[in-house]
């Protein structure tokens, strides 16, 4: 069942936009998503519920997540970058593949309706959410200290250590960059849980570095977004605000909160996303 509710005025779009701007931003940074997964199902319902929002089709909401996320990613990782918790080496190395992957995934993008866009991405957000349920020891042991390019951090008093792999790690990010050109979700629901997974990699540093990663590969999509005529500047200012302040607002919660936390985060809001998505998919 579909709701027609008509929201009238600059005014009261403009205020809507501001709030689901500081929402999105808020939450994905805290997890290290960068805000897509919130902010791009947020808009279709928008646009299912509201005539003032029918300019939100899958190319322009992927453009202005893009953009959004350039800021967002911006202002957190600043905050995580004051708190020591980026891995700069290994977020660089993420960068050689997803930056290229983020201009074919943006390419893509303009091939694909809006039931198969938003059914599919529930889909991507649901395999996401249950790689999290998997335990990490299923899929890699954490590297001894004593090895060659290990590396080793100390958070709450608590000692990890954890080896990054080239090939596998450019292999990986180039996936993702793909996906995140195509949906517009920063890529950081899919690096985040892939880089606890694969390489060890402690929560905290995941999401700070996702962060770090994303404000580069958001650059990159929207750039290809912009050539292809997918950004609507008038609607992109309004998020942007929203962004900056719910993105530093999410990096202060985060360097609060145990890494169990995050997970558990993680996890719920991936599926109730996904599965929102889905529903509108095949509705």
């Amino acid at each position: 069942m579909k709701f027609n509710i008509w929201i009238e005025g600059k005014a009261l779009v403009f205020i809507i936009c501001v709030l689901i701007g500081i929402l999105t931003a808020f939450v994905g940074s805290i997890a290290g998503l960068g805000g897509g997964i919130i902010l791009v199902p947020s808009l279709f319902l928008m646009n299912h519920i509201s005539p003032s929002f029918a300019w939100a089709t899958p190319q322009t909401i992927v453009g202005i997540s893009l953009v959004t996320m350039i800021f967002t990613a911006l202002s957190s990782s600043l905050t995580y970058i004051k708190g020591r918790r980026v891995d700069y080496q290994t977020g660089i190395l993420f960068l050689i593949g997803s930056i290229p992957g983020g201009i074919i995934g943006s390419r893509l993008n303009a091939y694909f309706d809006v039931d198969v866009f938003t059914l599919y991405f529930g889909l991507l957000m649901i395999i996401v959410s249950s790689l999290l349920f998997i335990n990490k020891s299923v899929f890699k042991r954490e590297a001894r200290p004593n090895q060659k390019s290990v590396k080793t951090v100390e958070l709450a008093g608590e000692r990890y250590h954890y080896k990054v792999s080239v090939i596998p790690a450019i292999i990986l990010s180039l996936v993702v960059g793909v996906l995140s050109g195509l949906f517009g979700i920063g890529g950081g629901s899919i690096m985040v849980p892939a880089m606890m997974l694969l390489f060890g990699i402690p929560t905290h540093i995941a999401t700070a570095t996702s962060m770090f990663m994303i404000f580069f590969v958001s650059i990159s999509g929207t750039i290809t977004h912009f050539v292809q005529g997918h950004i609507l500047w008038e609607y992109v200012i309004l998020f942007i605000p929203g962004a900056w302040i719910g993105g530093r607002l999410g990096a202060k919660v985060n360097q609060m909160l145990p890494g169990k936390t995050l997970e558990w985060i993680l996890r719920i809001l991936l599926i109730i996303v996904g599965l929102r998505m889905i529903i509108e998919g095949l509705s």
